[in-house]
C-alpha cells in the first residue's frame, strides 16, 4: 500500500469518527427512519473526545500505557460532551486510588458495562495496529477495560478495532464477503457470531431499516450497535451514503455514526469525507485539524516503525 493511502486512510477513520459523532448528535434519541440529515452545529460528543484520548496515549507512549490512558481520560473529561454515568464514576475511582485496570469493574453491582462507550472511540487502535491482529487484539481488550470491564463490552471494542483494521488493509474495492468472513473468524464470543450471520442475511435480502433496527438494534449497547455501524458501511457504496444510513436509523445515532464513520473513513480514505461536514467541524482547540495532526502522528509512528 502506498504511504498516502495508508495516512489517507488513518485521518479518513479519526475524523470519520469526529463527523459522524457530530453529525449523529443531532438527531440522538430520534425513531428509526429519520429522513432529512445535514451537518448542525459541528460539535462532537464524548465519543470522540474519548477517541482523541486514545491517540494521544498511543502517540505519547509509541503504544498502549493503560495507566497514561486512564489518566488521559481524566485529564481531558469535559461533562459538557455528554458523557453516560459510567466513565466519570470510572475516573473519580482511579483519582481516589483504584487501579486503572480494576476500578470499571465496580460498574453495575461488578458485572461492569456492556455498553459501547469503549467501541466508539476505539478507531486509533485499529489503525495503529492495524497490520497486528494479535496486538490489536490485546490492546483492545486492555484499553476498554478502563471503563468497560464486562465481556459483551470488550469483544464489541474488539470488533469494531478489526473492523477499522480490516478496512485500512481492504480496497479499492469491497469484498463484502470476504470482509464478513475475516470478522467471523476473528470474533470468538457467540453473541457477535450471530449477529454477524445476520449482518450476512441481511446483505442478501435488501431489508427495511425496521428490520435493520429490529435484528441488529440502535442502543447503546455494544452488541446492539458495533454490528449496526459494521452493517452500515457494508451495506454502502460511500462514506455519505453509509453515515446518513447509520443515523437514519434512529437510536444511539451519534455513536453508531462515529463507529460507521470510523470503519468508512478507514476504507475510502479522508478525501472521501464531504467538505460542507468537514468544514462544519468544530475547528477550536482538540478540533478538526487537531485530530487531523493525531491521525498523522500515529501513522508517522508506524511508517517510522516498519
Amino acid at each position: 500500500m502506498r504511504k498516502e493511502i495508508l495516512k489517507s486512510k488513518f485521518i479518513g477513520s479519526l475524523l470519520g469518527t469526529a463527523v459522524g459523532d457530530a453529525m449523529g448528535a443531532e438527531y440522538e434519541g430520534l425513531p428509526c427512519k429519520i429522513n432529512f440529515i445535514r451537518m448542525g452545529a459541528g460539535r462532537y460528543t464524548d465519543d470522540t473526545q474519548m477517541m482523541i484520548g486514545v491517540a494521544e496515549s498511543l502517540i505519547e507512549n509509541r503504544g498502549f500505557n493503560g495507566k497514561h490512558m486512564a489518566y488521559t481520560f481524566i485529564k481531558n473529561f469535559d461533562p459538557s460532551r455528554g458523557y453516560g454515568p459510567g466513565p466519570p464514576a470510572v475516573f473519580r475511582w482511579i483519582s481516589s486510588g483504584d487501579d486503572w485496570d480494576k476500578a470499571s469493574q465496580r460498574l453495575f453491582g461488578g458485572k461492569g458495562s456492556f455498553g459501547n462507550g469503549a467501541a466508539m472511540r476505539i478507531a486509533p487502535v485499529g489503525c495503529f495496529y492495524y497490520d497486528n491482529p494479535d496486538k490489536l487484539r490485546e490492546v483492545a481488550c486492555r484499553s476498554s477495560q478502563i471503563t468497560h470491564s464486562h465481556e459483551l463490552g470488550k469483544r464489541g471494542a474488539l470488533l469494531q478495532a478489526y473492523a477499522v483494521a480490516l478496512a485500512i488493509n481492504s480496497g479499492p474495492f469491497l469484498d463484502r464477503g470476504y470482509f464478513l468472513r475475516r470478522l467471523q473468524g476473528f470474533v470468538e464470543n457467540e453473541v457477535y457470531k450471530k449477529k454477524l450471520k445476520i449482518i450476512e442475511d441481511l446483505i442478501i435480502s435488501k431489508p427495511s431499516k425496521y428490520r435493520v433496527v429490529k435484528e441488529l438494534g440502535n442502543g447503546v449497547e455494544a452488541f446492539n450497535s458495533v454490528p449496526t455501524a459494521i452493517y452500515c458501511f457494508i451495506r454502502s457504496k460511500s462514506f455519505q451514503e453509509a453515515v446518513l444510513y447509520a443515523i437514519s436509523l434512529g437510536g444511539d445515532t451519534d455513536t453508531i455514526a462515529a463507529m460507521t464513520g470510523a470503519i468508512s473513513g478507514a476504507f475510502y480514505g479522508v478525501e472521501s469525507i464531504p467538505d460542507e461536514w468537514k468544514n462544519k467541524l468544530e475547528d477550536k482547540e482538540k478540533g478538526k485539524s487537531y485530530i487531523e495532526k493525531l491521525a498523522e502522528e500515529l501513522w508517522l509512528i508506524r511508517e517510522s516503525s516498519s
